[in-house]
């Protein structure tokens, strides 16, 4: 009796998932990205995981996070350059960022927003173990011109449970944010962040992922109530 006690308890303690959220990092390398900007995206989103302050929210999450690299332009381009990785202290998150900063640009191609999105949401059947959250993060400086519409894209996915945030850079198209927020974006606790230019991704992306984290935290905080 005490043992099946034990189970029964531990069993309700233990989450289902493996990590807390699982988010796929969807890069833009279409043609409008120059060289520069290329490594400004990686160089930012490298600097995020090597920040203190999201290794500390990412280690206090049960589970910590999946995190998978994929760079997208024209439908037939889109390409993974970091698989699964799970992050859950700062080696791994220091492992993560070596990883990332040594990709290699795989296409300069039109920009092809929804079926980058679908590419996203496949990446989640990949996944080494179930999320409690799965998220896919968008980033780019330009609206779609190419592919399915972005719309038809969102709607299925965010049908599916997964959440689509964006990321959008707006040295090229000042009104982008509107765009992401009103074709792009979708799922539970959706939100778009924007960045002036380039130099200013790190600074974007360390506050979406931080959100991110924090969104997971409190769902679980609302599964264990």
């Amino acid at each position: 009796m005490c043992t099946a006690l034990l189970i029964a308890v531990f069993s309700k303690a233990v989450p289902a998932f493996g990590a807390g959220v699982a988010l796929v990092l969807a890069v833009d390398v279409s043609a409008s990205v120059t060289a520069d900007s290329y490594v400004l995206q990686h160089d930012g989103i490298a600097r995020a995981f090597e920040n203190p302050r999201l290794v500390q929210a990412v280690s206090a999450l049960p589970g910590g996070i999946e995190v998978l690299v994929m760079q997208w332009s024209d439908p037939d381009r889109i390409k993974v350059v970091v698989g699964w990785r799970r992050v859950e202290d700062a080696a791994s998150a220091g492992a993560l960022a070596s990883a990332v900063r040594s990709t290699q640009r795989s296409s300069h191609g039109l920009t092809a927003i929804g079926p980058a999105l679908l590419a996203g949401a496949d990446a989640f059947d990949r996944l080494p173990e179930p999320a409690g959250r799965r998220v896919i993060d968008i980033s780019g400086d330009g609206m779609a011109n190419l592919g399915l519409p972005p719309k038809v894209a969102r709607d299925h996915i965010a049908a599916a449970g997964i959440s689509i945030n964006a990321l959008a850079i707006l040295s090229e198209e000042p009104w982008l944010e509107d765009y992401y927020r009103n074709n792009v974006i979708g799922g539970p606790g959706a939100f778009v962040i924007a960045a002036r230019d380039y130099r200013s991704f790190a600074d974007a992306m360390l506050r979406k992922l931080r959100q991110e984290i924090a969104g997971a935290a409190a769902d679980g905080l609302a599964q264990m109530q």
